[in-house]
């Protein structure tokens, strides 16, 4: 689990960024944030002046959040009326994450604090998770070895005429037992998923998710990954998936078929791999990442294949690699706009894709690290094709 100097030096990074931006402290609310700097997920309320200890007001369960918080004042969350007296009167301005924080919390909190000036602290907090620690990083290899271990069995269980669903269930039920947390927390809203996709002649179907590849799901209700349909010979099917382990998240993706593909569609699966070496060796501190999408839009066009990068034709998602951490979405994006430079210790998915109507889809993910000497893998499994 976290440990208290990970806990200190994330509280210290943010007091500096408070300090920089002359906020006088930040009420951390989500529940992820919230873990991410005291330790517990408890329903809790975090206040992190610029200068002194923070403290950890805890709604429930006050007697696990005891046990696990890291913040050394750790009390239960007080009554409305009594709220304002944890707070100087020299708090003036108040940092919230407005990018994840609910009208109706905004307007509780304001109502507890009146006369304070609330403002957006969302890009510095999301700029201090992105940089994960050597010890953030472990917990991201654990994750990936765990993930890839499950990845080696589905030879032994993919088999024609099952279902998208059924593959998903033996997928699914394999990386549970192998202790997957199963949480896939998303920041960005509208956005949702379970646990990853399993999906053959359902790949290419379009939808709400942000990401190349969506498939059919189950209903209207829930749009995405594995359908009902069965998995037939000489198809491409992909297995999308993330580990978690305390919270922490890794995204690989690799490409099975029950027989032999086309030429077109193995053309594309080269292109994917020729797109992701070139990404690697360049996921490096300094590079920019809206320049790395770019160049993997021109080396897909190169091919012939411009129209089918990231999506169906239409439906192309506009970014070929996203930061992972205890969030599927994190920075960087590797992704038109995105003009900022990587750092030593982001972590991102890399996943260049084709949808190929009529054919299927292929494709490869990888979670990696960014370094000095180029992108460390952290899903360190052969990603080349596996023929059955």
């Amino acid at each position: 689990m976290l440990t208290k100097m990970e806990s200190e030096q994330r509280i210290i990074r943010l007091q500096h960024e408070l300090r920089a931006k002359e906020i006088d402290g930040a009420l951390i609310i989500y529940p992820i944030d919230v873990y991410y700097f005291s330790g517990t997920r408890q329903n809790a309320t975090l206040w992190v002046p610029a200068d002194g200890n923070p403290l950890l007001l805890v709604r429930k369960s006050y007697v696990r959040a005891v046990k696990e918080s890291l913040i050394e004042d750790t009390r239960p969350f007080p009554a409305s009326k009594d709220f304002a007296a944890l707070f100087s009167e020299t708090v003036k301005k108040v940092g919230m994450t407005f990018d994840i924080v609910p009208v109706q919390q905004y307007n509780y909190y304001a109502k507890l604090l009146p006369g304070r000036e609330f403002v957006d602290i969302s890009g510095a907090n999301r700029e201090i998770r992105s940089v994960k620690s050597s010890w953030e990083l472990e917990q991201l290899r654990q994750s990936g070895a765990r993930l890839c271990s499950i990845f080696k069995q589905v030879p032994e269980f993919l088999k024609v005429g099952m279902r998208e669903l059924d593959l998903a269930a033996a997928f699914e039920s394999r990386l549970r037992q192998a202790g997957n947390e199963g949480y896939v927390r998303m920041r960005a809203f509208n956005q949702e998923l379970f646990m990853g996709l399993a999906v053959s002649a359902s790949a290419g179907q379009p939808g709400f998710f942000d990401g190349a590849v969506t498939g059919r799901g189950l209903s209207s209700a829930s749009p995405h990954g594995a359908s009902l349909d069965l998995i037939q010979p000489n198809v491409p099917v992909l297995l999308d998936y993330t580990g978690v382990l305390n919270g922490y998240i890794v995204d690989m993706t690799r490409i099975f078929v029950i027989g032999t593909l086309g030429d077109e569609l193995r053309h594309a699966f080269a292109t994917a791999l020729a797109i992701q070496q070139y990404l690697v060796e360049n996921l490096k501190p300094g590079a920019i990442c809206e320049e790395l999408f770019l160049r993997s839009l021109e080396m897909a066009e190169q091919a012939g294949l411009g129209k089918n990068y990231m999506g169906a034709p239409g439906e192309n998602a506009k970014f070929v690699g996203h930061g992972v951490g205890l969030e599927l979405d994190e920075y960087p994006v590797l992704a038109q706009g995105f003009k900022v430079p990587l750092q030593a210790g982001q972590t991102i998915a890399i996943e260049p894709k084709f949808v190929i109507p009529g054919q299927g889809v292929v494709g490869i993910e990888n979670t990696y690290a960014v370094a000095a000497e180029g992108g460390i893998k952290l899903t360190d499994l052969n990603d080349e094709i596996v023929y059955i």
